[in-house]
């Protein structure tokens, strides 16, 4: 039988006993209020966790105690068999380790078989990323338009290439997080971590204009915290963000460019520039090392590139 797919989640929860139906809100309180995932995160997981249960069940299982090491192996296993990417059965496998964890810990299961369970390893891609010549003609896009919604456009390039910030800390940031006086933001990252992060000269003075003529004319009561504001005057979504990167790669004649795209390339700039690897993983909020060093094979790649087309004996 094929694994359950998300449309179907819900008809999959519904046919749960009620203890495992129990067990999934449970463990969604854990993720969201203990350890403070985000929203997609918690769903992700949950439903991962509705897909492994429900997997059981069609093998006679009847309560999270039943789970043992033979039926996560046989969940993955058919997840594989059904063609899911490597990389999903891998992310999968993580929240049957952590929910297994989980019911250990809260008593709902005496053993924990996830400890035993093999995590498929993940061939790690090099993100794309953009030349600097191509990010500047990219930001600057927006510099042609004095109009409040150009204002704002300008401060989400501009902010989005000079911190490396993800989108949803972009559309996050409220006015007060700006320290002006030091070129700092104050980010809230993954997990309610705070940081600050630093941002350049342009990006100042992108702040500067948006906030003197752009935002007086979209602030509503809707919400006068927020930093970038809508045509209507709430929180600009991070959709809409999108749009306008997207728009700008186009306008800058670009390829296909996302906000993670230029995340990408703030990061690859700044290890170019001789900056290390911790303080870059500092300033992108990155939980360990691991994930920064992708940096260094971008890098690695450009030299390469450089080496093959100057060298005489390439």
């Amino acid at each position: 039988m094929s694994p359950v797919r998300r449309s179907d989640l819900q008809k999959a929860h519904e046919s749960l006993s009620a203890e495992m139906r129990e067990a999934v809100a449970g463990f969604a309180a854990h993720l969201s209020d203990v350890r403070r995932r985000s929203e997609h995160t918690v769903r992700a997981y949950t439903g991962d966790v509705t897909s492994l249960l429900d997997y059981a069940r069609r093998q006679g299982a009847h309560t999270v105690g039943d789970l043992d090491l033979d039926l996560l192996r046989g969940w993955l296993g058919e997840l594989r068999a059904a063609g899911v990417a490597r990389a999903t059965v891998a992310r999968r496998a993580a929240a049957a380790r952590t929910f297994t964890a989980w019911a250990q810990r809260t008593e709902i299961a005496e053993e924990n078989p996830g400890m035993r369970l093999g995590v498929p390893r993940v061939n790690r891609k090099v993100p794309t990323v953009l030349r600097a010549a191509q990010a500047t003609e990219l930001v600057e896009v927006a510099t042609i338009d004095a109009s409040p919604i150009g204002l704002r456009d300008r401060v989400v390039l501009e902010l989005l290439y000079a911190s490396g910030i993800r989108v949803s800390e972009l559309c996050g940031l409220d006015v007060a997080d700006i320290d002006a006086s030091r070129r700092l933001l104050r980010v809230i990252g993954k997990g309610d971590k705070e940081r600050m992060v630093p941002y350049g000269v342009p990006a100042q003075d992108a702040l500067d204009e948006y906030l003197a003529h752009g935002r007086p004319e979209l602030v509503t009561d809707a919400d006068d915290r927020a930093l970038l504001l809508g045509v209507r005057g709430g929180r600009l979504h991070p959709t809409v963000v999108r749009r306008i990167v997207r728009g700008a790669a186009l306008s800058a004649g670009l390829a296909h460019t996302t906000p993670h795209g230029m995340r990408h390339s703030a990061a690859t700039h700044m290890i170019e520039g001789g900056a290390d690897l911790r303080s870059v993983q500092e300033l992108l909020g990155h939980a360990t090392i691991g994930t920064t060093q992708i940096y260094t094979h971008v890098s690695a790649e450009r030299l390469r590139e450089a080496f093959t087309q100057a060298h005489p004996r390439a």
